[in-house]
């Protein structure tokens, strides 16, 4: 049960309100993204900036290759200093447009550590270049490839996935297509889903959020689903938009959000609808925090991160 407290301002702790306030600054000050070319956006991006600093890149690090829908799949692999218990395939963020598998290294270094999990994270094709189901069918791909010959060439056997934001849709759409598709249900034993965006027709709390770019904004919500999803294509459609799909039959999932994210309702309707669904898994609210708050540094992101080693351990 989410306790509706969580939902009161006076909830937020001193440091995330300083650290909104921070965020908010910074973006105001800086260009606005879609001003920009989009390749410039994505060098900005993984160079870092003051609103967003980019995470140092793993030199564990290598990449894994495979047969993509679209030509080789690059995979970026890090592996547990000890022996692998399972893996865990992972989906970056970037609203389908921007982002990419090497950028969220610290992340995967302390999955992969703290859970013993080998982790991947896929290189899938970016939109608007690639629009739906491009990314998708790519880590459809991958998740097929993991849970058949990956599975002995990693020497592993329990398998998760998951994913921040667009990342998080994907991971859900990635098991729906494994169950309709392939007839894999449980090929995962569980999902990590950390403010996912699962309504590309857009949530109240999308719509009403407005211009202040806490990290994102409405306008940028509306630009990540018009540049994924061509014009002519039903938003709401359950093979867009997970949250309208019949969700029977997947896997637990843990369910991360922050009561500062535009993406609130998402996660709020779509863990409502995984648990009615009788999947099982946790959903976790977090006062003040904005979207992907655990990208930043803090006692908040240390229980989010904290609760998301032990639901991913439980299931090794």
């Amino acid at each position: 049960m989410i306790d509706h407290a969580l939902f009161d301002p006076a909830t937020i702790d001193a440091e995330t309100k300083a650290l909104n306030a921070e965020i908010v600054a910074a973006h105001a000050a800086q260009a606005d993204p879609w001003s920009l070319p989009i390749e410039e956006v994505r060098a900005r991006r993984r160079a870092g900036t003051q609103a967003s600093p980019a995470m140092p890149r793993s030199p564990r690090a290598e990449i894994l290759t495979i047969e993509g829908p679209g030509g080789p799949l690059a995979l970026r692999v890090i592996r547990p200093q000890g022996k692998a218990r399972g893996a865990y395939l992972h989906i970056h963020r970037g609203g389908w447009v921007w982002g990419a598998a090497d950028e969220q290294d610290p992340w995967l270094e302390r999955i992969a550590d703290t859970c013993g999990f080998v982790c991947l994270s896929v290189e899938y094709r970016l939109a608007p270049e690639h629009p739906y189901p491009a990314a998708l069918e790519d880590c459809e791909a991958a998740a097929l490839w993991l849970a058949g010959p990956g599975r002995a060439e990693l020497g592993v056997h329990a398998l998760t996935i998951g994913g921040e934001s667009v990342g998080a849709h994907l991971a859900v759409m990635t098991l729906l297509r494994l169950r309709d598709r392939h007839g894999l249900p449980r090929a995962f034993r569980g999902a990590n889903l950390n403010a996912g965006f699962y309504d590309l027709g857009l949530t109240p709390s999308v719509r009403l959020w407005g211009d202040e770019r806490l990290v994102i904004n409405t306008t940028d919500l509306k630009r990540f689903a018009d540049g994924y999803v061509r014009e002519g294509i039903d938003r709401r459609r359950p093979d867009v938009s997970p949250l309208y799909a019949d969700l029977k039959g997947l896997p637990p999932a843990l369910f991360t959000v922050g009561t500062a994210d535009p993406l609130l309702d998402d996660t709020l309707y779509m863990s409502a609808r995984w648990a009615a669904a009788n999947n099982g898994g946790h959903t976790a609210v977090y006062a003040g925090g904005c979207h992907i708050f655990v990208r930043y540094p803090g006692a908040l992101t240390e229980r989010a991160l904290e609760l998301i080693d032990r639901f991913l351990m439980a299931l090794a």
